[in-house]
């Protein structure tokens, strides 16, 4: 067991302890603590919404994917995720920002009423059990591969868990803010050294990036057929559209203290986010090079371990200081701002309906309670999934939102004619459709078609037909009533 890389990990922890401890004296409202009271600078903004998807999977999981199927393996993440970011801000920000909202669900009750909101914010909800879950096992992950596996993953879980928990607890948005600032510095600066490093053992950048062309990993279109298209475009858009609707992101936007700074963060941040996704691709086609038939057959069988491998026993101390730094930070700031982002969702849009007249002393506390009981859920839901992989737990987390949410969001902003039974109309006919697809009830159908891409097809056609049908109807009987009435 290596003290001296334990001792720096424990020190890092109780830095980012600190930072939630100063910014919970900051706290003075909901909107402080939602949503860091809109007052981040644009370099904030960036790092934050950079943070939002450069987690657990982007270190270990999207690598792993790489080197076993190349670049086309790849497309919902990071490709997808990032472009997500982009069309935040080019077509969702500024509108959003001028709502002047506190979540994403407070702009479904704008639009079509308490109902939509509850059902949206349910649905919102529930899609980071996969997302939180796959932080926390790759938190445990680090801290069993830490301590040699003295400690077990599941402790790892909770002790990692915890770390996080406390500075989000004390001090919410704004403490998560923060912490990416830094984490995102860490981040960058930890895992460029190490791509520097690691193209050195491998024989120089050439030599990587020739293995990579030798395995054909940079094709990226599919097979021309339908059935691979199909797959290829609802992968794609699983996290590009399906994670727009979602409360974290929203927080990102409204963070930042004006329109203009809301729309250039999250494209700056989400073209950031794809390329330098590649710098832990790099470094795991290094270690191919290095490692040989042990690195493929790692990628293969138990991939999340590669790359702490690889790092563990190739490099020298200050590297794997570094790498565990970075890595930390990846996870802690996406783990932070996905526990918040739920726990604020289920108080404004669906306690308040249950208790109105709530103060904002009382929804404050309410959050903070929120937190630590969705912390716990989501806790217990990772250990019982332990051994699904990281890639899948965040892949699938984002397809209930695609097929329920994110129409109602775009069609709300961007068409006038959309209505509140076109709203339901596209809920309903997403979800059942997306249902319909699951492998557990035609599995022939889930084989020949995506689910999710389905299911937002589905949503499209019962918002138009939902909004539609009625006006047609009424303009129908109303000549009729003039007839009469003459």
């Amino acid at each position: 067991m290596n003290y001296t890389l334990i001792t720096f990990v424990v020190l890092y922890l109780l830095g980012t302890l600190a930072i939630g401890a100063w910014a919970g004296t900051r706290i003075k409202n909901t909107a402080d603590f939602a949503i860091a009271g809109r007052s981040l600078p644009l370099a904030m903004v960036i790092t934050t919404t950079f943070a939002t998807w450069f987690g657990a999977e982007t270190v270990m999981g999207i690598p792993a994917k790489f080197v076993q199927g190349g670049l086309n393996a790849i497309v919902e993440d990071p490709f997808g995720a990032g472009t997500c970011l982009i069309l935040v801000g080019a077509f969702f920000a500024a509108r959003l920002y001028r709502h002047n909202l506190l979540t994403i669900g407070d702009f479904y009750r704008q639009r079509y009423g308490r109902g939509v909101e509850v059902f949206c914010s349910c649905a919102i909800i529930l899609s980071y059990l996969g997302w939180v879950a796959a932080q926390i096992t790759a938190l445990g992950l680090v801290f069993s591969v830490l301590t040699n596996g003295a400690m077990s993953e599941t402790a790892g879980m909770v002790v990692g868990t915890l770390a996080v928990l406390v500075y989000v607890v004390i001090g919410g948005f704004l403490a998560v803010a923060w912490t990416d600032f830094i984490q995102m510095i860490v981040l960058v600066v930890g895992l460029s050294i190490i791509a520097v490093f690691a193209s050195d053992l491998a024989g120089g950048s050439g030599v990587v990036l020739g293995a990579a062309a030798q395995a054909d990993l940079g094709r990226f279109l599919p097979e021309p057929s339908f059935t691979d298209i199909a797959f290829f475009i609802g992968a794609a858009l699983t996290m590009m559209l399906g994670s727009i609707p979602q409360q974290d992101v929203f927080q990102r936007v409204m963070s930042a203290r004006d329109a203009a700074t809301a729309q250039r963060g999250a494209i700056i941040g989400g073209v950031s986010y794809i390329l330098f996704a590649f710098v832990p691709m790099f470094i795991v086609m290094a270690a191919v090079v290095v490692m040989g038939e042990q690195a493929m057959a790692m990628a293969k069988d138990d991939y999340q371990r590669l790359l702490p491998t690889f790092i563990m026993t190739k490099m020298p101390l200050v590297m794997q200081i570094l790498f565990f730094g970075a890595l930390l930070s990846a996870i802690k700031s996406t783990s932070s701002a996905t526990l918040l982002a739920p726990s604020t969702s289920f108080v404004e849009n669906i306690l308040k309906n249950l208790r109105p007249g709530m103060s904002d002393r009382q929804q404050l506390v309410a959050m903070r309670t929120t937190i630590v009981v969705f912390t716990a859920v989501v806790l217990s839901y990772a250990i019982a999934m332990k051994g699904t992989p990281i890639y899948e737990l965040v892949s699938a987390a984002y397809q209930v939102t695609l097929v329920g949410a994110f129409v109602p969001l775009l069609m709300g902003l961007y068409w006038k004619r959309a209505t509140t039974q076109g709203a339901i109309a596209s809920i309903a006919c997403g979800i059942a459709t997306w249902v319909l697809f699951f492998p557990q009830l035609n599995p022939a159908w889930s084989e020949a078609f995506p689910g999710q891409l389905a299911g937002l097809i589905a949503a499209f056609v019962g918002m138009v037909a939902g909004s539609l049908a009625p006006q047609v109807l009424r303009n129908r009987k109303e000549p009729r009533h003039h007839h009469l009435a003459a």
